[in-house]
C-alpha cells in the first residue's frame, strides 16, 4: 500500500478518506457496544440490589418479631436478584456474541485490504465490570439462599 499524500490522486485520497472512515466505524460500534452492556449493568444493578434490601429487611423485622411470615417478600427479593442475575448474563454473552462477529467481520475487511488494522480493540473495562457484578450477584443469591457467605 503506497502512502497516500496531498500530491497524491483524487481517488487515492478518496479511497483513503473512506478506508479510514470505515474503521473508524468500527471503533464506534464497539463503543456502541459497551454502552449498551452499560445499560444492562445498570438495570441489572438495581435488580440485584433493590432485591438483596427487599430480603434484608424483611429477614430482619422477621428475626426480631415485628412481623410473623416474611415469606412471599422475601420471594420477592429472590426473585429480583435471580432476574437481575439472567439478565446480567444474557446481556454478557450478547455482547460477547457481539463483538466476536465484529471482531471477524473488521479482520475479514482487513485481509482485503478494504480498512486500516493497525488500531486494536482494547480489552472491554465494561465487560470486566459486568463480569464482577455477577460475581457479586451470584454471591448474593448463594448468600440468600442459603443464609451463608459473604453477605449474611
Amino acid at each position: 500500500m503506497t502512502l497516500v499524500t496531498g500530491k497524491s490522486t483524487p481517488d487515492e485520497i478518496s479511497v483513503e478518506l473512506s478506508s479510514r472512515r470505515t474503521g473508524m466505524s468500527f471503533q464506534r460500534t464497539r463503543m456502541s457496544a459497551d454502552r449498551t452492556l452499560m445499560s444492562v449493568i445498570r438495570t441489572s444493578l438495581s435488580l440485584i440490589s433493590f432485591g438483596f434490601t427487599i430480603f434484608q429487611i424483611f429477614e430482619k423485622m422477621r428475626e426480631h418479631n415485628v412481623i410473623t411470615h416474611a415469606a412471599s417478600a422475601r420471594n420477592f427479593g429472590l426473585a429480583l436478584v435471580g432476574l437481575g442475575i439472567l439478565m446480567l448474563i444474557g446481556g454478557i454473552g450478547y455482547h460477547l456474541q457481539f463483538m466476536y462477529g465484529l471482531r471477524h467481520e473488521r479482520a475479514a475487511m482487513t485481509e482485503a485490504g478494504l480498512i486500516h488494522g493497525k488500531s486494536h480493540f482494547p480489552v472491554s473495562l465494561t465487560l470486566i465490570t459486568a463480569a464482577i457484578l455477577l460475581v457479586v450477584g451470584v454471591a448474593a443469591i448463594v448468600s440468600m439462599i442459603f443464609q451463608a457467605g459473604p453477605f449474611r
